[in-house]
């Protein structure tokens, strides 16, 4: 699997950084604050809570959205969660951002058709003291037919995806990273950044779901053009690099584009291209 930006960013984010396409891997030599590409990411409002757990009862939390005030929600725990566990997940930003999502001018809970009732947490994975990905099921009940939303929910929060693009000798090439984030020796500059998912609609929110409906990751698009040497695109291809010793092992790959779009499988890669091409198409990429 292509790896895209890795967890080094995650303290911008305040979340996790799930892996996925070619983009800008996790120590890669950069000129530019990664925050600066995060820019539409807003910290979740803040909603009144409460927990509780006794020996005999399983943990529980109440939380109290602003859409829905004097209708508590009750947040419990599966069973084998821990205490730490459970504490980690409710007090996430994937958990409070998936929270603000259902209360946003298009979420679920905004129109008041619709009531959350019950939270179950049932599985967390930790990259270390933060949490990588969460899994959980919510009962949102729609208040006329009184009937039950499917809400099962696999958390791992929003990532920046960075298409980079290298022209050499008349041929445009498509720097490619495999297996663990690290550093692949390319300086990239803000200011030679595009934002693909820009020239969308603003209905979208100048982004896209690689699987809506079934996980919440949502990405920022970037394309990187640049010229270099023929020898810099031979340096480049097989590299490998990483911390070995700390399990980071990387190679890189380099990729006529023209045959990118027929040689990955990653919907990642597929999706920036496709805009990419669009963009061009209608003459809306900077020269």
């Amino acid at each position: 699997m292509w790896t895209e930006i890795g967890k080094s960013m995650t303290h911008l984010l305040r979340s996790p950084m799930p892996l996925s396409a070619f983009a800008l891997p996790k120590r890669l030599v950069v000129s530019f604050p990664l925050a600066q590409l995060l820019h539409r990411h807003t910290t979740p409002k803040p909603f009144c809570s409460r927990m509780s757990a006794t020996p005999s009862t399983s943990l529980t939390h109440s939380i109290s959205l602003p859409t829905q005030l004097g209708q508590p929600v009750q947040v419990l725990a599966a069973p084998g969660l821990s205490d730490s566990e459970f504490r980690a997940a409710i007090e996430s930003s994937l958990f409070r951002q998936w929270l603000k999502n259902l209360e946003c001018e298009n979420g679920i809970l905004a129109n008041g058709y619709m009531t959350l009732t019950q939270v179950l947490i049932q599985g967390v994975d930790m990259f270390g003291k933060r949490i990588g990905f969460l899994k959980f099921k919510a009962d949102i009940i729609d208040k006329g037919t009184g009937k039950k939303v499917p809400g099962i929910v696999f958390a791992r929060g929003p990532a920046v995806t960075v298409l980079i693009l290298l022209e050499s000798e008349g041929t445009t090439y498509a720097v490619l990273t495999e297996q663990v984030e690290e550093e692949i020796g390319i300086r990239l500059k803000l200011e030679d950044m595009v934002d693909l998912t820009a020239f969308l609609d603003p209905s979208t929110g100048f982004k896209v779901f690689p699987s809506p409906g079934g996980c919440d990751e949502e990405l920022g698009l970037f394309l990187y053009r640049g010229r270099v040497d023929k020898n810099i695109i031979t340096q480049l291809e097989g590299k490998e690099t990483g911390c070995v010793k700390h399990g980071e092992l990387i190679k890189v790959r380099v990729v006529p584009y023209e045959k990118l779009w027929h040689t990955t499988p990653d919907a990642k890669a597929l999706m920036a291209i496709a805009i990419y091409e669009m963009a061009k198409k209608e003459g809306l990429l900077p020269q």
